[in-house]
């Protein structure tokens, strides 16, 4: 891999370990200047509740790419600040699967991601269950990224910072 061209998956559900993850992966690119990142929003599968209320398949679909652009904001503002090179996707379906699969499919190097999402359940060591398997099954190298105890509580886009710990698997 040269670090010419080395390209990171940041999937980003607006949760404070997940902004944290976009913060580390800018830090880490010192040492890569031509690096580039792709950021990625997975919105599940429709629930039947939205199916049988909004009874169209493309108005769900709208609905779902907008709240996925929106929460993509604060990580594309900390890109844009730093004057990062990156390309956005919103995608729905299963997370585990399709962060892997979106990884293989843009040729990235890496994956940094977020210890957990937001407000999801955590096993003892701390990972939430989307983590745990990309962790687990994906063949490019994962970072997992904590926020720090005072971003999960406030706004992470302000208070996630360089001490965000990172374990690299």
């Amino acid at each position: 891999m040269s670090t010419d061209s080395w390209k990171v998956l940041l999937p980003v559900d607006g949760s404070a370990d997940a902004l944290a993850a976009v913060q580390h992966a800018l830090q880490r690119r010192g040492a890569a200047p031509g690096a580039s990142f792709v950021l990625v929003n997975v919105q599940g599968p429709p629930s039947l509740y939205e199916v049988v209320v909004a009874h169209d398949a493309e108005r769900i679909e709208a609905v779902r790419r907008a709240a996925g652009t929106d929460l993509l904001g604060a990580a594309e503002a900390l890109l844009d600040a730093a004057g990062a090179d990156y390309e956005s996707e919103v995608a729905s379906g299963a997370a585990e699967h399709l962060i892997i699969d979106l990884a293989e499919n843009y040729g990235c190097d890496a994956i940094v991601m977020g210890a957990r999402g937001f407000g999801g359940p955590a096993d003892e060591g701390g990972l939430g269950p989307v983590a745990l398997a990309v962790l687990q099954a994906s063949p490019v190298p994962v970072t997992i990224v904590r926020a720090p105890a005072a971003a999960e509580s406030g706004d992470a886009a302000d208070e996630a910072s360089e001490d965000a710990g990172a374990t690299d698997a």
